[in-house]
């Protein structure tokens, strides 16, 4: 009871210090290095410590030590108590939706049987969708306890395009589901063992349509309509400063991180390599000699290769939202119903068609 409980604490410190401790931070560093460099500038290298600036990366340390000791301001007539609750509702879903995100496999630690996932759910998929539906509510209630227009109106905006898109993103996985059999996310990456049976195979047109709902779903460009600089100033956060501003501004990041970590879980095979299965790489690793030490190196292997998949699909956010200009709102709101919902419905048929005539062999 003692060794489990130590095991679920260790995968909680972990899940939580990669996300909050590791990505959050860099990613704010890397948004502003990526742009620069695309755009030919130097970007963000002012910040030193004893002459030494490390390519920039002690803005990401004087910006939080800044944004910790600024005002925490609330503008008149706000609702107070709303107006500190929305940033952590913000916050918290993108985190606790990590969860349920399997980050490696399982594996036999002298006698001890360890699961690489916080919370081995039947429905994570589910659940993921569930608890990242929270997000909308934080994002209302800043809008509407900033008593501001503009505040407001993002908020407005940002609750059309959550709702409009998280239907079409569940759709998209319908045909995943159909395929593995099984709403629980440590299963579908099990059935990905072997390469061929990765999602991206055989279900790349889900893998670009639920990319685009979840980029649209976390309001970054081309999707950012609900804090377009130029029509509503800064949208639902106009009113926020200090650590609730940051707070904002993190849930975005680790969105990215979850959006990248369930894509790679669902489409990429998890923290399975390419061609090489579980068993035949802890064989490799001496499994026979030492079961053990070939598990641990197995284990560390596994967890690297699911985060560098995951940082490459954050590359790929970063360059779209360098890349591609913002969309109207109107352009925003059709292409979610009129484009990518028919499309999703459509795959599904395919992918029963598929599997029913055998074309798509199930793993």
């Amino acid at each position: 009871m003692t060794l489990a409980l130590v095991e679920t604490a260790a995968k909680i410190a972990f899940v939580f210090g990669l996300n909050i401790g590791v990505f959050a931070p860099l990613l704010g560093w890397v948004e502003r290095k990526q742009s620069a460099v695309m755009q030919d500038r130097i970007g963000a290298d002012r910040a030193d410590v004893f002459g030494f600036t490390i390519i920039g990366l002690f803005h990401t340390m004087s910006d939080t030590i800044k944004l910790i000791f600024k005002e925490d301001f609330i503008p008149r007539g706000a609702d107070r108590i709303m107006h500190t609750a929305a940033p952590a509702l913000a916050l918290i879903p993108a985190l606790v939706a990590f969860t349920v995100i399997p980050f490696g496999g399982h594996y036999t630690l002298w006698g001890h049987n360890v699961n690489l996932v916080v919370a081995d759910l039947d429905v994570g998929a589910l659940f993921v969708f569930a608890i990242s539906s929270l997000a909308a509510y934080g994002v209302v209630l800043a809008g509407w306890s900033s008593n501001n227009n503009w505040s407001f109106l993002g908020g407005l905006r940002a609750a059309a395009q959550m709702f409009s898109y998280e239907v079409a993103m569940g759709l998209t996985i319908i045909g995943l589901v159909m395929f593995y059999q099984s709403l629980s996310l440590v299963t579908i990456v099990e059935k990905q063992n072997e390469f061929w049976h990765w999602g991206i195979i055989w279900h790349w047109p889900a893998f670009i349509l639920y990319f685009t709902c979840a980029i649209a779903e976390n309001k970054r460009i081309p999707f950012d309509v609900p804090e377009a600089e130029s029509e509503l100033v800064a949208g639902y956060f106009t009113e926020y400063s200090g650590m609730k501003f940051i707070m904002f501004w993190m849930a975005e990041f680790v969105e990215v991180v979850t959006i990248s970590a369930l894509c790679v879980v669902l489409f990429f095979g998890g923290h399975h390599l390419p061609f090489v299965t579980d068993a035949e790489l802890i064989s490799g690793l001496g499994g026979a000699l030492y079961p053990n030490f070939a598990n641990l190196a197995a284990m560390g292997i596994g967890i690297l290769t699911f985060i560098v998949k995951v940082i490459i699909l954050i590359f790929i956010q970063m360059t779209i939202r360098w890349t591609l200009p913002r969309f109207r709102y109107d352009q925003v709101m059709a292409l979610g119903w009129k484009l990518v919902l028919p499309a999703s419905l459509i795959w599904i048929f395919i992918v029963g068609v598929g599997i029913l005539s055998g074309i798509m062999p199930r793993p």
